[in-house]
C-alpha cells in the first residue's frame, strides 16, 4: 500500500487500535504509523484520530502521507544550530524560520535534526529513531525556542510534562486588526481541513486545542495587533488556525488568511519567545527567553514609526 490511499475497516480488523490496524495492512514499521498519526497524516472517518483509538467495522481509514524512508537521519555539520543552552539531558535550541524540524516527506535532509546529530551525536539513541531527540516542533516558518532531549529520561519527563499541559510555551504574534478584548482564551478543536487536506482547522470533531493570548501593542497604520500566545495544548498549526478563526490571521501567513499587500512579509509573524519546564534531572524549574529575529524587529520598528 502507498501514501494517499485509504482502504474500509474490515470485520477482522474492528476493535483494534487504528496504528496496529495501519501497521498490518501497510508493513509499516509501528512507530512509523504512530508518527503519521501524530502529524495528522492518518484520518479515521475524516478526523484526526490518536494512537490508541480503536476501529469500527466499516470506517474509513485516509493516509495521507508515507513514513520517512527507512534510512536514519545523518549528521549534517552543514546545518546551523543556534545552542542557546546544553547540558547532559537538554539541549535548548533557537530554531530559524525555513528550516524543518525533522526529515520527513519532502525533506529527507537539511533539517535542525541533522544539525543535531552533528553537534550532539547520542541523541541518535534518544526517542523516535526517525526524529531523534525531537518532543515538540515549530512549523518550518515559525521562528524560536525548541527543547531537544539528549537522554532517554530526559525524553520521557518532556513527553510527560507536555502531555500535562505543564510546559509553558510562550509566542509573540503579530494579528490583523484589533482584537475586542485585551486578554482571552480561544478554546476550539482542531483537525485536518475536510476543503484542503494539506491544512488544519477548527472541527467540531477535531482535537481539544486552547490557546490564551493578550494584547501586547496596537498599531494603526495598517492595523494590527501584537499579541502573546500561549499554548495549552499543542495541535498542528494551533495559533495559526485559532487566530484566524476569530477572524485576526497572523501577518504573513498565506496558508490561513494572513498574507497582505499593506504589509508584506514572507513568512508568517509568528515567534516561539520563551519556554519553561521542569529539568529532568534536577526538578528545577528553568526558563528561556529569545527575542525576535532582525526581520521581524524591523515590521514592528516601521509599524511604530507609522503609528507614532
Amino acid at each position: 500500500m502507498n501514501g494517499r490511499s485509504s482502504f474500509v475497516v474490515p470485520a477482522a480488523l474492528a476493535g483494534e487500535r487504528v496504528d496496529r490496524a495501519v501497521a498490518l495492512l501497510t508493513g509499516w514499521p509501528r512507530a512509523a504509523v504512530q508518527s503519521l498519526l501524530d502529524d495528522g497524516e492518518i484520518l479515521v472517518d475524516g478526523d484526526v484520530v490518536s494512537k490508541s483509538h480503536r476501529l469500527r467495522e466499516g470506517a474509513r481509514v485516509e493516509i495521507l502521507a508515507e513514513p520517512a524512508a527507512g534510512e536514519l537521519p545523518r549528521a549534517d555539520p552543514d546545518v546551523a544550530v543556534g545552542v542557546r543552552y546544553a547540558d547532559d539531558d537538554i539541549v535548548v535550541v533557537a530554531k530559524p524560520a525555513g528550516l524543518v524540524v525533522h526529515p520527513g516527506a519532502g525533506h529527507a535532509g537539511g533539517t535542525l535534526v541533522n544539525g543535531l546529530l552533528a553537534r550532539f551525536p547520542e541523541i541518535a539513541a534518544v526517542g523516535d529513531p526517525q526524529r531523534p531527540g525531537i518532543v515538540h516542533r515549530l512549523d518550518r516558518d515559525t521562528s524560536g525556542l525548541l527543547a531537544v532531549a539528549r537522554s532517554a529520561r530526559a525524553y520521557d519527563s518532556l513527553v510527560e510534562q507536555l502531555g500535562a499541559h505543564t510546559v509553558d510555551r510562550r509566542y509573540a504574534a503579530l494579528v490583523w486588526g484589533r482584537l475586542a478584548s485585551p486578554r482571552g482564551l480561544i478554546d476550539a478543536p482542531i483537525g485536518r481541513s475536510e476543503a484542503r487536506r494539506t491544512r488544519m482547522a477548527v472541527r467540531e470533531a477535531g482535537k481539544p486545542a486552547r490557546t490564551a493570548y493578550e494584547v501586547r501593542a496596537g498599531y494603526d497604520t495598517p492595523v494590527c495587533s501584537l499579541l502573546e500566545c500561549r499554548l495549552e495544548t499543542g495541535r498542528t498549526h494551533q495559533i495559526r488556525v485559532h487566530l484566524a478563526a476569530i477572524k485576526h490571521p497572523v501577518v504573513g501567513d498565506a496558508s490561513y488568511g494572513g498574507a497582505r499587500e499593506t504589509l508584506p512579509l514572507d513568512r508568517p509573524f509568528l515567534h516561539a519567545t520563551s519556554l519553561a519546564f521542569d529539568h529532568p534531572a534536577t526538578g528545577e524549574r528553568v526558563e528561556f527567553r529569545e527575542p525576535l529575529p532582525s526581520e521581524l524587529q524591523a515590521v514592528l520598528d516601521r509599524l511604530a514609526a507609522n503609528s507614532s
